[in-house]
């Protein structure tokens, strides 16, 4: 028990040490890391939105000939769209 106690107040030190750094840090993300970050969620949207504009042209050329509603067509085929998951892009940056 003892020593149990004593290997969790060393975990406790050295948190709250890691604590005190992060604190006193002014600047935990550089620009470049930012500028970099920022890029990359640009062209993760931009490609969403560019898979999600071909995977719609798709399904609405194999619609043009379906007998069905698109909705019983989604659950036949078991096509999951964002819109059932609430899914939305984000703001641009």
């Amino acid at each position: 028990m003892a020593r149990e106690l004593e290997e969790l107040r060393k975990d406790c030190a050295t948190y709250t040490e890691k604590l005190e750094r992060m604190k006193s840090a002014t600047n935990h993300v550089t620009p470049e890391e930012k500028e970099k970050v920022c890029s990359e969620q640009k062209l993760y949207c931009k490609e969403w939105r560019r898979r999600k504009r071909m995977a719609t042209e798709l399904l609405e050329a194999i619609l043009e000939g379906y007998p069905k509603s698109k909705k019983q067509f989604f659950e036949e085929v078991g096509i999951e769209t964002d819109e059932d998951h609430n899914a939305t892009l984000p703001a641009a940056v």
